[in-house]
């Protein structure tokens, strides 16, 4: 069981300082200043399509850095490609909230499940990680020039698929880590 203390500390180093690092791209993002528009897109770069990739095959293995990098490198390709269109006129800002969020998402799940086979902590974990992701999606949506305003219908289509997959990916993530205790039990047995 864990103390208050704990708690709090899980809270503040899985929701709120990602959240925020989260918040300060999207800010960087929106800048325009001539100033910071040279430093923008190498920070994107080195956060998403080095660091996320790197860091998941260091920890993890060859096949998240490399998936992870497959994955965000598309996604950032998106994103700069809807730059060079707003270099034309006309852009989607909200590729970047979309990238992000999903950052965000795996990230906060990660923290807060802490590798736990808990079910309940799975599922909280997802669910936190889910609203929080539509929080970054719906703060950014406003600056859509295809989304536009922010309605109550594009709020729920923000926050309904996280906050659905917050609460199956966990059935899906317990069988899998029940079957991952099940082949390492059977291996010590042999």
């Amino acid at each position: 069981m864990l103390h208050r203390g704990e708690k709090v500390s899980e809270l503040l180093l899985g929701v709120i300082i990602p959240t925020l690092v989260a918040l300060l791209i999207i800010a960087v993002g929106m800048v325009s200043t001539p100033s910071l528009i040279g430093l923008k897109y190498p920070l994107l770069e080195a956060i998403v399509i080095v660091g996320v990739p790197m860091l998941m095959g260091l920890i993890w293995n060859q096949w998240a850095g490399g998936a992870s990098g497959f994955l965000l490198g598309s996604l950032y390709a998106l994103y700069y490609s809807d730059q060079l269109y707003a270099s034309q006129g006309s852009a989607d800002f909200s590729l970047l909230a979309n990238l992000v969020s999903a950052m965000l998402i795996g990230y906060i799940a990660g923290a807060l499940s802490n590798r736990s086979t808990s079910f309940r902590r799975l599922m909280l974990a997802g669910i936190i990680a889910g609203v929080m992701g539509a929080v970054i999606v719906v703060i950014v949506t406003p600056f859509s020039p295809i989304l536009g305003e922010t309605t109550a219908s594009g709020i729920a289509l923000a926050f309904l698929p996280r906050v659905l997959a917050g609460i199956l990916v966990p059935v899906i993530a317990r069988a899998f880590l029940k079957h991952a205790a099940i082949q390492r039990t059977t291996k010590f047995e042999t």
